[in-house]
């Protein structure tokens, strides 16, 4: 193609849809395109990362994307030294986020190899000890949290505070409070990023090397190579396994069926052997259900533990499976064998020098890629899950000073508008004077509101600028499942001579059913036993659908993204980076979805 002919439109020719013409204003100058870069910016490829951020942002929720940017780009830069990448710059357009991945100059190479085997080594051979510790570290980041709180201020600074000479008033705490809560956020995200792409690394390391030895294996007979672990981030399903297992045995089943959570957990209390379950309830809850139905990333996730209708939903329908005779249990003791007759063929057919290189970089992968999917629960699930509850407070209690007319009004600002109004608020209450934010803000917000809202009636462009004529980069195209066949089929129509959709062969397999395309997990409710699941991405809390459905098929995601790693993990065809099969495929049609060769077919409307 022609260099300046752009296979994607430039950002700065981009439109702003109708009624969210103003949007840039909302955000920060340094997540927007700066005409006086254009030059630069439309030298960069930048793909649109609705895998992590599918719906456009509110002002302050970017502080999840500047937060896990950064973290990304300092391990690889300056913690580590990774030798071929750098971070991951970003920019936001119409509300979503765009990536662009940072290249290291080839001369500049070789100088970070030793580098990074120094920093890097340490991790793996202190792998256990070191993760321990890491697990010390954010544990007491989730306490610390949990002990922010956010009081009005009084009517008068306490009497006992004058007394004793303590010389500060109430606002000094409150104003700490905040900076404490964006403090904790931004070092759990530090925490993150420390071991997140160590456990890439070795897995890129080992697949690099199967390759050289197999160069026609299959990217999933490497992948299975290292499945088949004991995450904790399926913990939280687990629990509710064992739930569903423990009412049918204690024959209270029935009266969980039906009702409210409280109505349902009272009844059970009250039946004989009841008290066994709850109690096994209780223990599940803390820390089990601290899980959210989306990723973390958005001020508007629901968490289980805030919302027990989530879990006892996903509950009762383990219950009615039970009662069936199925099996809801992963089928692990299978795929661990399979993954250990895949390695074990393939070792095979090397030589005795290859076999001994091999079994290193198998070990290492599998002793360090648990991480990959361990950390979501800690830092995406439990952490931000802990942080989001703290700024909802917080948004009540300016919301109860008349600063804004909802609970969620706080998100329409950006962090630093929050200090601004935390301000108003103190420094009025200390003069004796009127607040001005009272007069702004609730105007200011609904302007912001109806902005998101037409900002979320459009889709976003897959990517701008021309892309590089090869996708080298092993993150983009392990997680996001962003390569040159990909960014062509988004350029085009997506499918293949025969009409079928094109993806990634993300899970082995091949299964025709009737499509359930979900674009929200509050959907998740509608799926149906056997239905193929059709949405742009999937999120780790969906794992309790994944036993009822038949395979997944999703518009972003590379062999190392969720949706592929869960239907690894349990048994189903999987097609993730399609591009667009959630718009072209409709809820009720009949497909096929082979996971083996990365194909959906439509067969019946």
């Amino acid at each position: 193609m022609d260099a300046q002919t752009p296979m994607f439109p430039s950002p700065y020719e981009v439109e702003a849809p109708a009624g969210a013409e103003d949007w840039k204003s909302i955000y920060p100058y340094y997540v927007q395109y700066q005409p006086e870069r254009r030059a630069e910016e439309e030298g960069k490829f930048w793909f649109c990362n609705s895998q992590h951020w599918p719906t456009p942002f509110r002002p302050f929720d970017t502080i999840m994307v500047d937060f896990a940017t950064k973290g990304l780009g300092q391990y690889n830069t300056r913690h580590l030294l990774v030798p071929p990448a750098n971070g991951v710059d970003y920019r936001i357009l119409n509300g979503y986020v765009y990536f662009s991945p940072i290249g290291v100059d080839p001369s500049e190479i070789e100088a970070r190899v030793p580098q990074f085997l120094e920093r890097a080594g340490h991790y793996y051979a202190n792998w256990d000890d070191l993760l321990a510790n890491w697990k010390k570290k954010v544990l007491a980041t989730i306490d610390e949290m949990n002990a922010i709180s956010f009081d009005p201020l009084p009517e008068v600074v306490d009497v006992d505070w004058v007394k004793s000479g303590k010389g500060l008033d109430n606002t000094y705490d409150l104003f700490n409070a905040y900076d404490d809560a964006i403090r904790l956020c931004y070092k759990t995200w530090q925490y993150h990023f420390e071991f997140l792409n160590l456990g890439y690394a070795a897995y890129l390391d080992f697949f690099g090397f199967v390759k050289e030895q197999f160069p026609s294996i299959p990217d999933q007979a490497i992948a299975k190579m290292v499945q088949g672990v004991d995450s904790e981030l399926f913990r939280p399903d687990d629990e509710l396994k064992k739930l569903a297992k423990l009412a049918v045995e204690l024959g209270v089943a029935d009266k969980l069926k039906t009702g409210t959570v409280d109505a349902a957990l009272a009844a059970v209390a009250a039946a004989p052997g009841g008290d066994q379950w709850i109690a096994q309830w209780e223990a599940a809850k803390d820390p089990w259900f601290n899980f959210t139905s989306g990723n973390g990333f958005y001020s508007t996730d629901k968490y289980w533990i805030d919302h027990l209708d989530i879990p006892m939903t996903y509950l009762r329908d383990y219950i009615e499976r039970v009662e069936a005779g199925d099996e809801i249990m992963r089928p692990t003791a299978r795929l661990l064998e399979e993954r250990d007759r895949i390695a074990g063929e393939y070792r095979d057919m090397m030589d005795e020098e290859a076999q001994e290189v091999f079994d290193g970089k198998l070990g290492l992968a599998r002793t360090v890629f648990p991480y990959v999917e361990d950390h979501n629960f800690y830092i995406e699930h439990w952490a931000l899950g802990v942080f989001w509850r703290k700024m909802r407070q917080l948004s009540n209690l300016l919301k109860d000073q008349g600063y804004w007319d909802t609970e969620d009004g706080m998100f329409f600002l950006s962090r630093n508008e929050v200090r601004d109004v935390l301000w108003d608020y103190g420094s009025s209450w200390a003069i004796g004077c009127g607040q001005q934010g009272l007069a702004h803000w609730p105007r200011e917000i609904e302007r912001r509101r109806k902005i998101v809202d037409a900002l979320a009636q459009h889709s976003p462009l897959p990517a701008l600028n021309n892309p590089p004529e090869v996708i080298t980069e092993p993150f983009t195209i392990m997680l996001w499942g962003i390569t040159s066949d990909s960014i062509k089929r988004w350029a085009g129509s997506g499918e293949g001579e025969d009409g079928a959709l094109q993806g990634m062969a993300g899970s082995p397999g091949v299964v025709e059913g009737v499509a359930r395309v979900l674009r929200s997990p509050d959907q998740l409710g509608e799926l149906q036993k056997g239905e193929v699941l059709v949405t742009p991405v999937t999120a780790p809390s969906w794992a309790p659908v994944f036993g009822k459905i038949s395979a997944a098929v999703t518009d972003i995601g590379g062999m190392m993204s969720h949706a592929a790693i869960v239907c690894r993990e349990y048994g189903l065809p999987a097609v993730t980076g399609t591009g667009s099969a959630s718009s072209k495929i409709k809820t009720g049609m009949r497909v096929r979805v082979d996971g083996n060769a990365g194909t959906v077919t439509i067969l019946e409307d």
